[in-house]
């Protein structure tokens, strides 16, 4: 995995796109505070500007670099989630601004994977991480079921994570105001 995790991190440094495996499905990522990285997710996935992308964390304390204003609902949604929850905030900031919604909204999700963790250790900063399929596609639920056209799309594949074959879902989503309030998007 140390391997794994130099390359991948050279090649986020570098600006490019890797796909690798997560708490959930496989991913694309990418530096989440480089616009341009962002843009080669969006023309890889081929999704509509619009659509948002999320990020991973390694850890809650790390929110408050990216969310101006963070409900101390947050901690106790995320420390009692019995399965991975990505959660939309509002008032993002310090990410790329082609990250961000119309609305100033993100997702973010505290991952809980040990290639995920030491990678965002490492790397020191937020990962994108959206479903590595084309939009409208069905997401591969582990990585033989990842296309041909995502795998060379990608300037590094992980090897970690590969040969594991149970099959994963997407993570619960719920839009958090900043007063506290919650509601479901994904379950």
């Amino acid at each position: 995995m140390k391997e794994d995790i130099a390359k991948a991190l050279e090649t986020l440094k570098s600006g490019g796109l890797i796909l690798y495996p997560t708490d959930t499905i496989w991913g694309i990522g990418c530096d989440a505070t480089n616009a341009e990285a962002v843009d080669k997710v969006y023309r890889l996935k081929e999704r509509e500007k619009d659509k948002s992308l999320i990020i991973l964390l390694e850890n809650d304390h790390k929110l408050s670099s990216y969310i101006k204003e963070i409900p101390e609902v947050a901690y106790q949604l995320i420390e009692y989630a019995d399965k991975p929850l990505t959660i939309i905030y509002s008032g993002a900031k310090n990410l790329a601004p082609n990250l961000i919604a119309e609305d100033g909204s993100i997702g973010i999700r505290i991952v809980k994977h040990p290639f995920c963790e030491q990678l965002l250790q490492r790397f020191r900063k937020p990962i994108v991480s959206t479903s590595a399929n084309i939009s409208g596609k069905p997401a591969p639920r582990n990585f033989s079921e990842v296309s041909e056209e995502i795998k060379n799309g990608v300037d590094y594949v992980v090897e970690f994570g590969q040969h594991d074959i149970t099959p994963k879902q997407a993570s619960t989503i719920m839009k958090l105001d900043p007063s506290g309030a919650f509601s479901f998007i994904r379950r």
